[in-house]
């Protein structure tokens, strides 16, 4: 088979694993930088010269032009460019959750953060409230605000930036990241950045003993939103997990057996859609010690 990187970063450890993978199977694997040139993304090799997949790893607007030109063209694209540009977007993905009763904090967006000085889409609790910039990307905001002058002091650096509201969770301190490859489940905790219990007062985390509760909500979440390599974030609020973010393609570093999960995925055929809530495997995060010590969010 021949399979198509589109990334500008050939040598992801994900991506640089999952290739070698392949290759040593004898498949041909190329890689795409979607934004490398200055003409336009759309149309980049004949029909007839289509690669069997296209694995949609950037998400720049260039890279989501052609995705959507190789899918015109009836190529298969993994993520979809649809599903990929939806999880940019803040506002539809909370939207699409609710539509779906998929539990997320209340969210409201506005067109600026400084419409919210004005008492504008404020969640109806009050402070604290959590700020997000609407289109997710790196170095994007996202803060606790826990009164007035916190938000005055927000809307000076940040004042034209669309943005959503949301109703801040208090939470047991854990910040559970799951990662999803074809119904392959790969999880990973972190300290929660807000919203965590006193110093001392966090509980122990779940990632050694899953509910299947929760796989079966990350399961859901990836047949709703259309995906098939994706991550999301859960915070456990009482007990029952709330999703706070979901990512389309993500980074899942260091976790043992991802490549070759991503490597399989490349080579499935595309079949009928599955059903929601399908069942699937968990996979503990390596290094579990390094992972808790960390604080970074994935992207």
């Amino acid at each position: 088979m021949r399979v198509c990187l589109l990334t500008d970063k050939a040598d992801h450890p994900l991506l640089a694993a999952a290739s070698a993978a392949l290759t040593e199977a004898e498949h041909r694997v190329t890689f795409l930088d979607p934004d490398a040139g200055a003409g336009p993304p759309s149309h980049p090799v004949a029909p007839d010269d289509l690669a069997d997949v296209y694995l949609l790893k950037a998400h720049t607007p260039r890279a989501l032009a052609l995705a959507r030109s190789l899918e015109a063209l009836d190529a298969r694209v993994v993520n979809s460019a649809a599903a990929t540009e939806l999880c940019q977007d803040r506002s539809r993905i909370a939207a699409v959750a609710e539509g779906a009763g998929l539990p997320m904090p209340r969210t409201r967006t506005l067109g600026a953060l400084s419409e919210a000085l004005h008492g504008a889409g404020l969640p109806e609790r009050g402070y604290p409230f959590m700020v997000k910039s609407r289109h997710s990307r790196r170095g994007d905001l996202v803060a606790r605000v826990d009164g007035p002058d916190g938000l005055r002091d927000l809307a000076a650096e940040w004042s034209d930036e669309p943005v959503v509201l949301q109703e801040f969770l208090a939470n047991s301190g854990w910040d559970h990241k799951l990662w999803v490859i074809a119904g392959e489940v790969f999880a990973g905790v972190r300290p929660a950045a807000v919203g965590a219990p006193p110093d001392g007062a966090r509980s122990e985390p779940l990632i050694r003993d899953l509910p299947p509760a929760w796989i079966r909500l990350v399961l859901r979440t990836g047949d709703v939103f259309g995906l098939d390599v994706y991550g999301v974030d859960l915070l456990d609020r009482e007990g029952s997990p709330v999703v706070v973010d979901i990512n389309a393609f993500p980074g899942i570093r260091g976790q043992k057996g991802a490549p070759e999960a991503l490597a399989a995925l490349a080579l499935r055929r595309p079949g009928p859609a599955l059903p929601p809530a399908r069942s699937g495997t968990v996979r503990d995060t390596p290094g579990l010690d390094a992972a808790v010590s960390s604080g970074s969010r994935t992207r």
